[in-house]
């Protein structure tokens, strides 16, 4: 890319807009050169305006430091400012839904974070791997918007990154039902143990939404696009629950499958290492070289060692064996900050540049 496209990130001082300005250091095709927030941080600069919040393990980027941080319900001021924004605002979810259109409307595309445009119908909700052709929806939303490059899409769910992937690959096979418990790093809440010291050696069997999103988000990755609107998938059901656990980054998934057609266990394995989307073909700057991998060990995936796989972007399975109630059981492992939240936006805008509904102004 000739010249890095201009990017603004809406709700920037909080976790995953933290995440978001480390990914985005050095990347070879973006550049941050505005920050917005809510009113009490506008006019500071970044660093003045997170304080002592960084709560990232590398240090806040240079690049930032200085930026003033703008007010994020100026829209206009910050769109004519950036070629896209990414979103990780922190307000109810008509306030996002209304501010994110509002950003589109000024023909900014927003690339977010949030859930509250997920069940939007002409909103794409992507994992880049599994779903890209779902960006095609755009165009029905463009007409709804009245906008000729301006759009929202969104990235789904961080629990479901750790189990969706692995049925998306075992789709031949025909998935029928799936249980699946997830067990939730505490910033996926957007805390550190600092901030939430509880949480130490404790674990809270409930998440506010999360077991529906993780039952019904998978449904509309695996839909399909009719008349101008996303219709989920019916197959397979799946029933959730989700565990809030004593772990700062990962969530882990243990789960169980029912399918139509009954693999061999060597089959499901070749079937995880083989599996690979867009972003690879595309050699995307964030894409992992192998999406997902399959671990031997009787221990593994475990967080302290295979959280990182991919630098984050990747997805780690183990355990994979035949059950007594349901033909297989498996755990699987993803970055919850990183592939759940803002390197699976970061991957999405990527190929939304790639594929040119994103581009300088």
């Amino acid at each position: 890319m000739d010249q890095k496209l201009k990017v603004g990130i809406l709700g920037g001082t909080g976790m995953v807009g933290q995440r978001f300005i480390s990914l985005l250091e050095n990347h070879p095709w973006y550049e941050v050169v505005a920050i917005a927030a809510s009113a009490r941080s506008a006019g500071k600069t970044y660093e003045e305006a997170v304080g002592g919040r960084w709560k990232m393990d590398t240090p806040m980027p240079e690049a930032v430091k200085k930026l003033i941080v703008m007010n994020v319900n100026e829209v206009e001021k910050v769109a004519e400012k950036v070629d896209f924004v990414f979103s990780a605002v922190d307000m109810k979810k008509e306030e996002i839904r209304q501010i994110e259109d509002a950003y589109a409307k000024t023909e900014t595309p927003v690339v977010s974070n949030n859930s509250a445009h997920r069940w939007t119908p002409d909103v794409p909700m992507v994992v880049p791997e599994i779903n890209p052709e779902h960006f095609e929806i755009i165009e029905a939303q463009k007409k709804r918007l009245g906008t000729t490059r301006g759009f929202v899409a969104v990235k789904p769910n961080c629990s479901i990154q750790a189990y969706a992937p692995a049925l998306t690959a075992w789709k031949e096979f025909e998935p029928l039902e799936v249980v699946a418990t997830t067990y939730q790093a505490i910033s996926g809440a957007g805390k550190t143990f600092k901030d939430w010291p509880e949480m130490v050696g404790n674990i809270i069997p409930y998440i506010g939404g999360e077991e529906e999103k993780s039952e019904q988000e998978p449904l509309k990755l695996w839909g399909k696009i009719v008349d101008g609107q996303i219709v989920k998938a019916e197959l397979p059901v799946i029933t959730t629950q989700c565990v809030r656990v004593p772990v700062l980054n990962g969530h882990t998934a243990a789960v169980f499958v029912k399918f139509g057609k009954k693999p061999s266990k060597e089959q499901l394995i070749e079937a995880l290492e083989n599996f690979k989307g867009e972003p690879q073909e595309l050699n995307l700057p964030s894409a992992p070289k192998q999406f997902i991998q399959y671990l031997t060990e009787d221990n593994r995936p475990q967080v302290t060692a295979d959280v990182d796989y991919e630098r984050g972007m990747g997805v780690s399975l183990g355990r994979l064996r035949e059950d007594t109630v349901y033909d297989y059981k498996f755990i699987g492992l993803a970055h919850n900050t990183v592939r759940g939240a803002a390197g699976g936006a970061v991957l999405c805008a990527e190929l939304l540049t790639a594929k040119g509904y994103i581009s300088k102004k």
